[in-house]
């Protein structure tokens, strides 16, 4: 019975919030300040990668499915009041057409990263050329296809927030030295 409570104590939050299915690290109470939109909850294997980066660097995320095409009136309510709660910019995943990161610029001032989806026959080409492909006057920050975009819009957005951030930018700099030396010297 005990283990029944607790995988529906899993069911529920991660229903809330997928990031939440894996205990986060430093930013667990943080209040979020990037919010990371997914067309599908089949989407956050991929974009996990984009919450982890932050998250190991302090920075708040929430993490949401929320499809442009399914779901519009919960996508119009959720960017439009997302900046009064404190988002400070999206990072957007989706597949096939990939409108949602396309959708989230047009409706807010606030930046907007792209990751192309490979959940198509196509293996993510379709998304990337929908989501790189935006009309002069609305941007749309674009980044690789799957979770290594996912990854690199993660490095990105605390770029932009380390800007003003101290302690971003001194866990980015941790972070990229700890890569760093993580590259041997040779291959052998």
């Amino acid at each position: 019975m005990a283990a029944r409570k607790k995988a529906a104590g899993r069911k529920t939050r991660s229903k809330k919030n997928p990031a939440s299915k894996k205990g986060t690290k430093k930013a667990a109470n943080k209040k979020p300040r990037v919010a990371v939109l997914m067309g599908s909850k089949n989407d956050w294997e991929s974009m996990r990668a984009a919450v982890d980066v932050l998250e190991g660097m302090g920075v708040g995320c929430d993490a949401r499915v929320i499809s442009a095409h399914r779901t519009p009136d919960r996508h119009h309510a959720y960017v439009t009041g997302a900046e009064a709660k404190g988002i400070e910019l999206f990072i957007c995943g989706a597949g096939f057409a990939a409108h949602l990161a396309g959708v989230t610029a047009a409706i807010t001032p606030l930046p907007v990263l792209g990751v192309p989806l490979d959940s198509s026959a196509l293996d993510g080409l379709d998304a990337l050329l929908a989501t790189v492909q935006m009309p002069g006057g609305i941007p749309v920050a674009t980044f690789g296809i799957g979770k290594s975009g996912a990854k690199n819009a993660g490095l990105f957005a605390a770029a932009m927030l380390a800007g003003s951030d101290p302690k971003v930018r001194k866990a980015l700099d941790a972070y990229r030295k700890k890569q760093t030396a993580g590259v041997p010297d040779r291959p052998f």
